[in-house]
């Protein structure tokens, strides 16, 4: 089992990322108000773990925000990787990942060399449809579960 340690959300596509303790979680707008939470689609929430995060900063040698990934959801201690399909409980609502989140050439406008750290086994992350409404807060538990 995994936790959340951070969330974050933007009100329109390329504003800057902000970080909140907690959001409601719906199908209308996804996590908080975030702008690709409304599109309703494969890639409604995102999510990166913080272990992907930190080896692809180890790679460039450098500290970087987790928001420069523009993710909705950093969470810990759980393998993201080759796991389309799958369906995880985050604290009161459930997601159905829907593949990797594969990085853009936004990345390297942000940092020099983020697209390609982050190509690496699946350190991107994942993209999520929203299966069930709820609500999320920092330190919520996020685990695999069996049923939609």
């Amino acid at each position: 089992m995994g936790q959340v340690l951070a969330i974050a959300t933007r009100e329109k596509t390329k504003a800057p990322m902000e970080t909140t303790n907690s959001a409601a979680v719906t199908f209308l707008q996804g996590v908080g108000n975030d702008s690709r939470g409304k599109k309703q689609n494969h890639r409604q929430i995102t999510i990166i773990t913080s272990e992907g995060w930190k080896e692809a900063c180890e790679e460039l040698n450098a500290e970087i925000a987790w928001t420069t990934r523009r993710a909705n959801i950093l969470v810990e201690g759980i393998d993201l990787r080759e796991t389309t399909g799958k369906v995880l409980q985050i604290g009161s609502f459930k997601v159905e990942v829907t593949g990797e989140l594969v990085p853009c050439n936004r990345m390297d406008e942000q940092f020099d060399g983020l697209t390609k750290a982050l190509s690496t086994n699946w350190r991107g992350g994942v993209t999520c449809k929203l299966i069930s409404e709820g609500s999320i807060a920092e330190n919520d538990s996020i685990q695999f579960v069996e049923n939609l």
